[in-house]
């Protein structure tokens, strides 16, 4: 078809010390998405087409990571502290809605951790217990979503008790992720109005606006491994609804001190949903890899 369009992905690294970007890959004709920097710093591990791939570092070499029954990885993984599982949102076969899964980070078969339909994963605590994730209340209209409601959920997957909700209340929230030393959660909440980037205790309480930005609407905070930077995306304000974050957009790739600060950006792409949804900085958090897109014809 003449019209047809197809998607290329750009994989890239931005090295915050030099205030550089630098193309790893480019997958023509291929949509990539959320690559996570494993913690030996050797490989990114992104998903494609309802899988997972590990990209090495070194041959630009990527390999599918067996997922068992989880046959619709989206873009909500992660890298556990130990850095021996990978926790993963997706759907089966017989059940298509996300819950959440554990595997081994070579590859197995899962095993559910979070039940309920609708859970998209967005953080795991430093020792391994807890995940937090979002769940969507949503009404389906002719096959599309309308999204009534977000909020965000922690539950301990070694003891499996009962999961907590952490948000109440107006707004949109999401992109729930642990500090590195397990006191805080980053997230990113609608509730002033535009989105922007928040901070609360684990167990819900001090919530607290980080950024109060009025021309952008700020999506997924991720915070260094060393604990003093965040990075984000932000969609320019009239682009997208407050609670959207839509794939095929100009945004900017922000970054902010974790103790406050003015926010600046790091650079300009097309891209939005796929770009940096999961946590991607380099162990040493020097860098952090993202995926750009081109649209061909």
């Amino acid at each position: 078809m003449e019209n047809e369009v197809k998607i290329t992905s750009v994989l890239e690294v931005f090295d915050i010390q030099n205030d550089t970007r630098n193309v790893l890959n480019v997958f023509e004709n291929r949509h990539i998405e959320a690559p996570n920097w494993t913690l030996d710093g050797k490989a990114l591990i992104y998903n494609s087409e309802g899988s997972l791939f590990r990209y090495d570092l070194e041959t630009g070499k990527s390999d599918r990571i067996d997922t068992g029954c989880c046959i619709s990885c989206n873009n909500d993984h992660l890298i556990s502290g130990d850095g021996k599982r990978l926790a993963i949102s997706s759907g089966t076969a017989q059940s298509p809605m996300s819950k959440i899964w554990v595997l081994p980070i070579e590859g197995g078969e899962p095993e559910l951790v979070v039940e309920k339909d609708l859970s998209f994963l967005h953080g795991w605590s430093p020792g391994g217990k807890t995940v937090v994730y979002t769940r969507l209340e949503v009404d389906i209209i002719n096959g599309k979503w309308n999204v009534l409601s977000a909020d965000i959920y922690s539950r301990n997957i070694e003891d499996r008790s009962d999961e907590i909700r952490l948000t109440d209340g107006a707004g949109m929230k999401d992109g729930s992720e642990y500090s590195p030393d397990g006191k805080t959660i980053w997230y990113n909440s609608t509730e002033s109005g535009l989105m922007q980037v928040w901070k609360m205790d684990t167990d819900g309480s001090n919530q607290t606006q980080v950024t109060f930005d009025e021309t952008r609407n700020s999506w997924f905070p991720h915070i260094s491994p060393d604990g003093n930077k965040i990075v984000y995306i932000a969609y320019k304000k009239d682009d997208v609804e407050p609670k959207d974050h839509p794939p095929n957009k100009n945004v900017e790739l922000m970054i902010i001190d974790a103790d406050g600060g003015e926010p600046r950006v790091l650079c300009k792409l097309f891209g939005g949903q796929g770009t940096i949804n999961v946590p991607s900085w380099s162990p040493d958090s020097k860098r952090f890899a993202f995926v750009s897109y081109r649209l061909d014809n």
